[in-house]
């Protein structure tokens, strides 16, 4: 697995990049379940019903190799067991709240993870093919742009551009569209990898036009209501606000909570609704990650399609599937995605194979002169999935 990229700037849109960088990470990550209520499942501070053979585990490993000062939460499994998951620094420092497994962070592009499975569950449900041209449901398209299929959008071949404007600039969903068919094309349909924003914004529109409701709706009720999910989303689910992650800058300032933006009411504003800003806790991305294992949310063959690696990354050790960094290994495929913005970061991981997730998020990834997360992004996600595997029931 290589490290992919995909941050972006949020204080203008003229700064985003999707640059794609190649970092040697052997990871095997993988499937998980629980024991129990499959829709609730039990977290602690570390799970009940592991333990470490032999050395170190992984609440003492991330004692040792977290920075001093930073923020966030760790949730790992193995199979059909919890293996841990806690919180480390504040989620909020004013108010001296801890980082929980319940805490809400935005998880930014792996948001695009949840826009690639409402596309497959509706070719699913017979709604669209995902071999469609776009123009079939946002037409009329310029002749430029008349070939940009589904597919293309998904695995960012489509030639569009990352980004048209700040992720808190009011846009709706037709002038989005408008823009984006108006963009100057980084190269014509098809024919080389462009990691593109503008793109899921366009998938996310297509979701509303090809299922007559909107983007987050359908997901809560086609996704993440069979998966158990019930902390995620961008607006439906009305947490509390004490427990939604403040993010911090470089210098360690606050930048407020992701819902204290500039949103619409019904969440964010199209350049960033499909593609990222989408809102979830470390224990409901453990109860999508097992969904996947299973049919509640997709049958098998559309999860092989999901998962398939699709086109080759530029300076990737890897590819990129239906909104999955994809990486054969010795040990099998492993598939992934990333997030972050000047402020917060992600990692989300898993192993179609041997059994082992893991899944962290840190609302101050970065500090000047003191820790970057994101070059510790290998060390981190390595360490914990080894001391995972160095566990037995």
């Amino acid at each position: 697995m290589g490290l992919l990229r995909c941050c972006r700037t949020r204080a203008t849109a003229t700064t985003a990049t999707a640059v794609i960088t190649a970092l040697a990470v052997l990871l095997t990550l993988g499937a998980c379940s629980e024991e129990g209520d499959a829709r609730r499942p039990a977290v602690g501070s570390a799970a009940a019903g592991l333990k470490v053979r032999g050395g170190e585990s992984v609440a003492d490993f991330l004692h040792r190799a977290l920075p001093a000062g930073t923020g966030g939460t760790v949730i790992a499994a193995r199979g059909d067991e919890l293996a841990y998951c806690g919180g480390f620094g504040a989620a909020d420092r004013a108010s001296g709240t801890p980082a929980s497994c319940r805490t809400v962070y935005d998880v930014m592009s792996i948001t695009k993870q949840f826009t690639a499975a409402a596309i497959l569950k509706l070719e699913v449900m017979g709604r669209l093919r995902v071999s469609d041209r776009i123009s079939r449901f946002l037409g009329p398209v310029p002749e430029g742009k008349r070939d940009i299929t589904i597919d293309q959008l998904l695995t960012h071949t489509s030639g569009l551009v990352e980004a048209l404007g700040d992720d808190y600039h009011p846009i709706a969903r037709d002038e989005l569209v408008r823009q984006a068919l108006a963009s100057k094309p980084q190269s014509a349909p098809g024919k080389e990898f462009h990691y593109s924003n503008t793109g899921y914004s366009l998938l996310a529109a297509i979701v509303e036009k090809a299922s007559g409701e909107g983007y987050e709706p359908f997901l809560a009720r086609h996704l993440f209501a069979p998966a158990g999910m019930e902390r995620t989303g961008y607006v439906l689910p009305r947490w509390p606000r004490h427990l939604v992650a403040v993010e911090y800058d470089s210098e360690g300032r606050s930048q407020g909570r992701l819902i204290d933006h500039p949103w619409a009411a019904d969440g964010p504003y199209w350049h960033l609704r499909g593609n990222g800003g989408m809102l979830s806790t470390a224990e409901d991305m453990f109860r999508w990650h097992r969904a996947l294992s299973g049919n509640e949310v997709l049958p098998e063959q559309a999860r092989r399609k999901l998962f398939a690696p699709r086109v080759r990354v530029p300076g990737l050790d890897g590819s990129y599937g239906y909104g999955w960094a994809v990486r054969e290994t010795p040990t099998g495929r492993t598939v992934w995605h990333n997030g972050g913005n000047d402020w917060s970061l992600a990692y989300l991981t898993r192993s179609l194979r041997d059994g082992v997730l893991v899944f962290w998020v840190s609302n101050h990834a970065y500090q000047d002169g003191k820790w970057n997360l994101e070059d510790q992004a290998e060390e981190l996600t390595q360490g914990i999935a080894d001391r995972v595997r160095a566990e037995t029931p």
